[in-house]
């Protein structure tokens, strides 16, 4: 299947925000914990040029631990300032001011020397559909700011929010981008819920999720759903559809249903902490 969604309103955003970039000082960068390589729109690079940067793991709770740190490593080592959080708990949202301050410190420095004092730090806030960017903003402000919710396309347009006189936020829609050179990418969006259920084969998508637990987290398999030997992907899903209950009229096996709960059950952390990029994000699924 080809993994691909890049509806009219994103090529408008995406010139809106190139316009807003030269008011900004930094840009503050949310992708998904568990594709962290994965969820990074291209774009945001060329976008933030020779401005500051930090990259935000959100959705921590539900990524692997130790490729967490692997991946916060990685970053850091190309110039980034990264942090890992939880925007529904708040998790890690305390230590994101000083950061800021220390990506910007070159921009305060300056303001200083021209006698500018308490100008606010303004920064863009960036990510692909669904990596939690509204929940990070109402979190971090304390109140609600913006729209929430837990698919693609929430956010439509750019919401400028004053945190405190320190610091000043742009929400900004989700944008992919036009074509996924590797469709890999494509498929691992597809996972976390990046691009609209309705244009993805549901079974095929829940296929492509068993094969990859049963290669790097076999036990989530048995745990979740009391299965643990079965000859290919079908088989498994069969197997889940039993232990579920997942019945048409008469015993007619419902693999549709049976593939919506392996994908819900992912995305809401119940399959275990999952991390699906590794540090070669090559790989396949």
């Amino acid at each position: 299947m080809n993994y691909q969604w890049y509806p009219g309103h994103m090529t408008k955003a995406k010139r809106q925000m190139q316009e807003d970039i030269r008011l900004i000082d930094l840009v503050i960068e949310l992708v998904d914990a568990r594709i962290p390589q994965s969820s990074r729109n291209p774009d945001i690079d060329n976008l933030g040029k020779n401005k500051a940067r930090l990259i935000l793991l959100n959705k921590a709770d539900l990524a692997d631990e130790k490729l967490n740190r692997l991946w916060m490593e990685e970053f850091k080592g190309k110039g980034f300032h990264v942090l890992e959080v939880n925007s529904k708990s708040g998790q890690g949202l305390k230590a994101i001011q000083g950061i800021v301050r220390e990506a910007c410190k070159e921009k305060i420095a300056r303001d200083r020397s021209r006698g500018i004092i308490n100008r606010p730090i303004r920064a863009m806030v960036v990510g692909i559909p669904n990596v939690g960017k509204s929940t990070f903003i109402n979190s971090f402000a304390g109140k609600a700011c913006t729209k929430t919710g837990n698919k693609p396309g929430v956010t439509k347009g750019k919401q400028w929010i004053r945190l405190n006189k320190d610091l000043e936020l742009l929400d900004t829609p989700g944008i992919l981008w036009p074509k996924f050179e590797d469709q890999v990418v494509g498929l691992r969006l597809a996972m976390i819920g990046s691009i609209r259920d309705e244009i993805i084969d549901s079974s095929e998508l829940a296929l492509k999720m068993i094969g990859f637990l049963n290669k790097d987290y076999p036990l989530a398999l048995n745990k979740r759903y009391d299965i643990m030997e079965f000859s290919d992907n079908h088989e498994a899903l069969k197997m889940i559809c039993l232990n579920r209950r997942c019945f048409l009229k008469g015993e007619e096996l419902d693999l549709n249903r049976a593939a919506g709960i392996v994908i819900d059950d992912f995305r809401n952390g119940r399959l275990g902490r999952i991390t699906i990029d590794r540090m070669d994000c090559r790989s396949e699924v």
